[in-house]
């Protein structure tokens, strides 16, 4: 991807979008010290660019009924790129994989599972997680709490 040049300007609506994604285009130009015309401009811009990637609602998993949020550290058997990409694929249609993170070291991936409890978690793991192919070993974590969750990088405007 093409590096751009950031301005203080483009800056803060990237900090301000991060932060809330249902601005509007007045409250987000007025923030940012321009006009609103200009303003969306920039933001289409910093969209064609890719640095915007998209907006979204965070969700509360437990009052939909997912309750239990369990990090997953996977270790395939080969890492071969081919089989990399199968597994990724993979991971694409199951529903309750919420990330995957490909790491180095001792294991391969890094997934963030969601499920309504325990017995449904091990029903996953046991019936479709383990039994994909090339998976050799699957250590599960369990989330206690969250003390921090920030979205997306931090965004210095000098």
């Amino acid at each position: 991807m093409q590096r751009i040049k950031l301005d203080k300007i483009d800056r803060k609506i990237l900090r301000d979008l991060q932060g809330n994604g249902r601005i509007t285009n007045v409250e987000l130009s007025k923030n940012a010290g321009i006009s609103a015309p200009p303003c969306l401009r920039r933001v289409r811009a910093l969209e064609e660019h890719g640095l915007i990637k998209g907006y979204f609602a965070r969700l509360d998993g437990a009052a939909l009924g997912y309750g239990l949020t369990v990090f997953a550290q996977l270790k395939l058997e080969s890492q071969a790129e081919s089989d990399l990409k199968k597994f990724e694929e993979k991971c694409q249609s199951l529903r309750m994989v919420r990330e995957c993170h490909m790491l180095t070291g001792e294991v391969d991936f890094l997934l963030r599972i969601v499920a309504p409890d325990w017995d449904a978690y091990q029903q996953f793991l046991t019936e479709e997680l383990t039994s994909i192919e090339n998976v050799t070993s699957v250590k599960t974590m369990p989330l206690v709490r969250t003390s921090k969750e920030k979205p997306g990088v931090p965004v210095h405007v000098d």
